[in-house]
This record gives C-alpha cells, sequence and structure tokens, in this order.
C-alpha cells in the first residue's frame, strides 16, 4: 500500500521540472488577474472598449474625445493598459504630412492579442470544445463514430500530456507526484488520500452535468491514456464518481 505520508513527501518534492512548471503557471494566473483588475476602473474600461471597436490604431487626443476626458487623464489610462499587455502602442503621425515640419509622431494605441480566461474555480471548456471538434472533424472525415472518434481524440491528448513530462513514474510515489503537478496546472485540484489521488474540482462541470456519459467518458479516456503513459504498470485511472468532486480517481496498480 502507499502511504499519505509517502505520497506527500513525493509531491513536495516533485523534481526542478515540477516546479518549475508549477511557478510558470502560477505566474500566468497571476499575471491573468492582474490584466483583468486593469479593468476595474470605469474611465480605463471605457477607452479599452472604445480602441478595441476602432478599425485602426488611435491616438490619445481621440480616445479622449471619445471617453469625454481630459487628454492627460486618457494618456494616464493608456498607458495602464499598456502596461498591462491589454493594448499595443506604435509611433506615427497622425497628419497626413512628411518630411520637415510634419509634426512630432503620436502614439497610437491597438488591441493586443492577449486572450483572458479568469474562471473560479477553474474551467477547461475550451479543452472540452477542442476535443469535440477534432472527434466531429475526424468522423466526418473518415467515417469513424463519432463515440470512437472521441475516444481516440481524448486518448491521445492524455498521450500528449504525458509527453511533456520529462520523466516518468516508475515507482507508486514518483508517480503521484507527476499526476498531482500535471492535473494540478489543468485545474482539477488534485490531493492525496491515502493510496489514491481525489481530484476535488472538475475542469468540465456544465458540461458534465448536462452531457454525464459523454464527458466523463472522454475525461476518463484521456486520464487514462496520461496514466499508462506516464507511469505504465504503475498508476491507473478508475471511473469513480462522487458527488462534489471529479469522476475519476488515481491509484496505484496492485
Amino acid at each position: 500500500m502507499l502511504t499519505l505520508e509517502r505520497c506527500g513527501e513525493k509531491v513536495k518534492d516533485g523534481g526542478a521540472v515540477v516546479k518549475e512548471e508549477t511557478m510558470l503557471n502560477a505566474a500566468r494566473q497571476t499575471g491573468s488577474i492582474a490584466a483583468v483588475s486593469v479593468l476595474a476602473d470605469e474611465t480605463r474600461r471605457s477607452l479599452y472598449l472604445y480602441v478595441c471597436a476602432q478599425p485602426h490604431p488611435v491616438s490619445r487626443d481621440q480616445a479622449a474625445d471619445a471617453a469625454q476626458v481630459p487628454v492627460h487623464t486618457a494618456k494616464f489610462h493608456l498607458d495602464k493598459l499598456e502596461a498591462a499587455g491589454l493594448l499595443l502602442a506604435s509611433y506615427a503621425r497622425t497628419s497626413g504630412k512628411s518630411g520637415p515640419g510634419a509634426g512630432r509622431s503620436a502614439k497610437l494605441y491597438e488591441r493586443s492579442d492577449v486572450e483572458l480566461d479568469i474562471s473560479l474555480p477553474a474551467r477547461e471548456y475550451v479543452l472540452a470544445g477542442e476535443l469535440m471538434a477534432q472527434a466531429i472533424a475526424r468522423s466526418s472525415r473518415d467515417g469513424d463514430d463519432i463515440a470512437r472518434a472521441l475516444r481516440d481524440v481524448a486518448r491521445e491528448k492524455g498521450v500528449s500530456l504525458a509527453a511533456n513530462r520529462e520523466n516518468t513514474g516508475t515507482d507508486a510515489a514518483t508517480a503521484f507526484g507527476i499526476a498531482v503537478s500535471t492535473l494540478r496546472d489543468l485545474g482539477y485540484e488534485p490531493r492525496v488520500e491515502g493510496d489514491r489521488v481525489v481530484m476535488a474540482n472538475c475542469p468540465f462541470h456544465r458540461l458534465a452535468g448536462a452531457h454525464t456519459k459523454l464527458v466523463c467518458g472522454m475525461n476518463h479516456d484521456m486520464l487514462s491514456a496520461f496514466t499508462d503513459s506516464v507511469a505504465p504498470g504503475v498508476l491507473q485511472a478508475n471511473l469513480d464518481p462522487a458527488p462534489g468532486r471529479c469522476c475519476v480517481t488515481l491509484c496505484a496498480t496492485d
């Protein structure tokens, strides 16, 4: 049997790669939350929405006129939005003239390509949508049964999750540590309970509630392929539904 203390030790130590990936994901989440919080100010949000709605970069004067605020106020908020990564800035003359006497270049703003998705608790509806879209496309292209196609793409995703790890679990404690780190990054909120890993959060919660068999089956297929790849013969994923948590649990093989 695998003890809680042994798992806890491995999960805590985890290795340099696990720690680095966890820190990077935490930094991304912190950056996303900070960027969204920038929009809490009503004036700043108004300026952001105005810039996003324009077909071309806009100047501080144009933004100030649209938001009906002084230019220095628009400058302050636009630069905050740029610093948060929500706007991109460039410089160009807006007079239409060039050469000597054409005047100084104006700072122009446009929406950046940054995408923010904040959800508490964590949700992975984009991942579910991608897997289902791939399954539909494959079924249409190859004539396969769509349920089989979804199973295949879910398992391929699980294999790719394992391929992103630089090490594999050759024993149960190491495998538990790798699984906990990987699944934490996907929002599963895993925790070790005795000789198994239980996931407190379902990243597909709303979809799973409406289409339980389909979504839970997809989830199980993905996590089964992950455990089979990252810790073959050591770790397995079981379909083990219970209220208030993910339908899959992980345990060491006998």
